[in-house]
């Protein structure tokens, strides 16, 4: 055993990141729970080497409020102990955005790493580790030379484990790259257990024919950050003892930079990697069946001794499948290329080089990966994460209007989600809707430009494969999943039948409760909410006119009847509102009775904050709270008002209403455990009458400015 142990290298590489979004105070306690006194451990032991990564957000943030720091990591990257590698500036999953985007994030951290520490990187860190074959042309051309992938990358394309232990190279259209293996078992032993089964690890890989190179590559926040690591890895001195342990092993065990092992050892060969991520992830984007189907298949494999096989044989899905597990993540991301479309084909006549970068990094902020995607932590999940996007995107717009000279209100049909339907987008200097036909004529996205805010940023509520782990069959609480967060959380946990948004079009039963519609546990006897409707645009002069209709049928009992619905959609050029008049129109000789509600969402950023709240028929109602539940009769106008943000938006109808008011709240995981999240408030407008012939009901939704917005979000670009 000793011999062998002789030739091993060691690479400690960290990966710290702080996505657009969060907030001042995470960023601050990540910096004095973790980024600090990491290097303070390592500062004491200068004869190891180590490697990391920063991402551009973060280092902004820590050069704008620990300007020390960064002389500090300078000195140690002169000193020869730290190496810095490169990435997607705003940490993008690169294969998902366009290739011009890929190589100008890289460039843009390389500039920033190469003026901030004196060091040109020469390799990089790949966000999730999202692999895809084609990114090889765009990172060679953004002078990357190698790049980190975990195992299970080389495992899926045949390699074994004996052959982990050197890096490979690979290209694309004659480009080349050079690939070298994480090691998953040190991603899990560093830094949860103890320094002797570390070293016995890395003693137990090595050859006497060939120096064994391991790589640990993982979240710098393990460091002092997630769950009770502080405590662990400071305050019982884990980090230290570890770093003490690598220099008394100098003998068999050496630290080596990434960029001085690959100089110093030829690839093993090429290699062609399939689309994959750590194996967790792949799991994580497959359907909520298969996902909890795969982790039962593995703890059968497990338990009969297949484990080995099943690591090279099994695999879950393609991370790009999250677009498809998710609509609103899907949204967003053709949202961000539709701005890069339109910037990719902006005239540079019309626009000065400084104009065009301000444009072009609002984009870049707006394809920063967290919230794009949902596995461990909160992710899509969290309305903190998905503002900033949204901001960021609106804000490239309203750019590329100033700059293309854009005026007025336009409407355009076209398949914006890329779904084989078309959608229709009203765009214009004030506001932004985009409608749906193929579903319900739903209103899916409403930006208020001003501010800059999309109010329909929100997230239905869908079953994750832990959520069957919280649960028994009988509804009793089952087994639990990490940590949960509020005591009786499994009594929340509903799943919608269909995705929320506004203009949305319920036919309910006599017995309905507002209870049982709020938990999507309810008879529509309708087939509007979800079904088709036809679409017609009209452009005359400076308004936009689009008529969404269907006929439908409603049941009562077990008779069927007919009906026509319409509405119709007005935005005005230079007006910060859209008014929306409904038809109902009775198809059929005899009367029916009919309880019709129209459903609108408003996504802002908190439900229980005293600056956020209802006004309805212009006073505070007795729970003004954005996430009070209650009924309000004769109803004409409902305001929702957030001062942080500073927006507030007014829904006013022309026929007193009853209203039903109520959160939209999902149950998700996140570095803490399970936990309620606050996505929307959700309100109905709803009548009963008979209907004889027709109905109509006229609608106006506005948006403006409330308070100024305060300081909370650390996001670049975004506050």
């Amino acid at each position: 055993m000793a011999s062998r142990s002789r030739h091993v290298r060691f690479s400690f590489v960290v990966h710290n990141h702080q996505p657009i979004g969060n907030f001042d105070s995470v960023f601050a306690e990540a910096y004095e729970k973790c980024y600090q006194p990491f290097i303070e451990v390592l500062d004491r032991h200068p004869n190891l080497k180590f490697t990391q990564h920063w991402t551009g957000t973060l280092l902004e943030w820590i050069q704008s409020h620990h300007p020390e720091f960064i002389q500090k990591l300078r000195g140690m990257v002169a000193r020869g102990q730290l190496e810095v590698l490169t990435g997607a500036y705003y940490e993008a999953i690169l294969p998902v955005i366009p290739p011009e985007d890929r190589v100008g994030q890289i460039r843009k951290l390389s500039r920033m790493v190469e003026d901030l520490f004196g060091c040109r990187p020469r390799g990089m860190w790949l966000a999730e580790r999202v692999w895809e074959p084609h990114l090889v042309s765009s990172l060679a051309e953004a002078g990357v030379e190698f790049v980190l992938l975990d195992d299970t990358h080389f495992r899926a394309a045949g390699v074994a484990e004996e052959h982990l232990t050197r890096h490979y190279r690979t290209e694309d259209g004659g480009r080349t790259l050079d690939v070298v293996p994480i090691d998953k078992a040190l991603r899990y032993l560093i830094p949860f257990h103890s320094h002797e089964d570390v070293k016995h690890y890395l003693q137990g890989t090595g050859s006497d024919n060939e120096i064994s190179h391991l790589v640990h590559a993982d979240d710098g926040e393990k460091f002092g950050v997630w769950p009770r690591t502080h405590a662990s890895v400071y305050g019982e001195g884990w980090l230290e003892t570890f770093c003490s342990m690598l220099s008394s092993n100098d003998d068999w065990l050496r630290t080596v930079h990434l960029s001085e092992s690959l100089e110093t050892t030829s690839p093993r060969g090429r290699i062609y990697l399939p689309s994959a991520s750590y194996h967790e992830m792949m799991k994580w984007a497959l359907p909520t069946d298969q996902a909890f189907a795969l982790e039962q298949f593995e703890a059968k494999l497990d338990a009969g001794n297949a484990g080995r096989e099943r690591v090279l044989f099994v695999r879950g899905g393609f991370w790009r499948n999250f677009l498809s597990k998710y609509p609103e993540s899907n949204h967003m991301h053709k949202r961000m290329l539709r701005i890069a479309t339109r910037l990719r084909n902006c005239s540079h006549e019309k626009g000065t080089a400084l104009e065009l970068e301000v444009a072009r990094d609002f984009l870049w902020a707006g394809q920063c990966n967290d919230a794009y995607w949902h596995g461990v932590f909160g992710g899509l999940y969290l309305p903190n994460l998905r503002f900033p996007i949204y901001r960021n995107l609106i804000r490239a717009e309203s750019a590329l209007d100033q700059i293309e000279r854009v005026s007025g209100v336009r409407g355009e049909s076209i398949d914006f989600d890329c779904d084989g339907h078309e959608e229709v987008l009203i765009e214009g200097p004030q506001m932004n809707l985009y409608l749906k036909p193929a579903t319900g004529g739903h209103l899916l996205e409403l930006d208020y430009k001003p501010v800059p805010v999309n109010l329909l940023d929100i997230l239905s509520r869908r079953q994750e494969a832990y959520h069957r782990k919280m649960t028994a069959a009988d509804g009793t609480p089952g087994e639990s999943v990490p940590e949960v967060k509020e005591k009786g959380l499994e009594k929340l946990i509903h799943f919608d039948w269909y995705r929320h948004a506004s203009l949305v079009d319920h036919f309910f039963a006599d017995s309905t409760t507002l209870e049982e519609f709020r938990n999507a546990d309810y008879l529509e006897i309708g087939d509007f909410v979800d079904r088709p409707y036809d679409a017609v645009i009209e452009a005359s002069g400076k308004k936009v006119q689009v008529t969404l209709q269907r006929e439908g049928t409603i049941w009562s009992g077990e008779q069927s009847h007919r009906i026509h619905l319409s509405k119709t959609i007005t935005c005005s050029d230079g007006e910060a509102s859209y008014e929306t008049i409904y038809r109902l129109r009775n198809l059929e000789k005899r009367q029916v009775d009919v309880w019709f509600g129209v459903e609108f969402n408003v996504g802002l950023m908190a439900g229980d904050a005293p600056d956020r709240f209802y006004e309805i028929n212009g006073r505070k109602p007795e729970d003004p709270r954005l996430r009070s539940v209650g009924t309000d009769q004769d109803v004409v106008s409902v305001r929702l008002v957030d001062q942080w943000l500073g927006v507030a938006t007014e829904i006013v109808v022309d026929k007193p209403a009853t209203l039903w008011r109520a959160p939209i709240e999902t149950v998700s995981l996140s570095e803490g455990g399970l936990e309620r999240v606050y996505q929307s408030s959700m309100i109905v407008a709803h009548w009963k009458f008979p209907l004889n012939r027709s109905f109509t009901v006229r609608f106006k939704q506005s948006v403006e400015a409330a308070a100024g917005m305060k300081k909370g979000t650390n996001s670049h670009r975004s506050s």
